[in-house]
């Protein structure tokens, strides 16, 4: 498993950049515009692991995201906080042992590629499949989401 990155909602994209970057120093090191999704994914990392996160294979870690929903939510202050977000080497076998743990997978891994699952404080917990996707295969693909994460 590596660490990737911990995702923060944010409700102004220029606001955060002013702090984040322009006061604490964080580097932009990779940003997602989706006009189909309508938001914007920042990835920031601290300067020291600059060069740890352009030598990645496959995604970049360790960074911060800052998730831009470009439609106005209310997300209270519960909400602000989004993610850890973890990279597994087998996607479906991860979730089979949390599932044997009792621990409920809030979203499968129908993709191959994501799931969430939720700490006992309900904390928001992605796995990320490293590499390529897995091809879909049950239970996963037909298993609904549980609750929200």
């Amino acid at each position: 498993m590596r660490y990737l990155h911990t995702m923060l909602r944010v409700r102004n994209l220029d606001t955060a950049l002013k702090f984040f970057v322009g006061a604490l120093g964080l580097k932009e090191v990779r940003r997602i515009d989706s006009d189909k999704g309508k938001f914007t994914l920042l990835f920031l990392c601290a300067p020291e692991d600059e060069e740890l996160v352009k030598q990645s294979k496959g995604r970049p870690a360790p960074t911060i995201e800052l998730t831009h929903n470009w439609d106005e939510e209310t997300y209270g202050e519960d909400r602000f906080f989004g993610h850890l977000a973890f990279e597994v080497d087998d996607i479906y076998a991860t979730c089979a042992k949390l599932m044997e743990l009792g621990i409920t997978i809030n979203r499968p891994p129908r993709d191959g590629q994501m799931a969430f699952v939720r700490s006992p404080d309900l904390q928001s917990v992605e796995l990320l499949q490293k590499g390529d996707a897995l091809p879909p295969q049950e239970p996963w693909a037909s298993m609904p989401n549980t609750g929200h994460w």
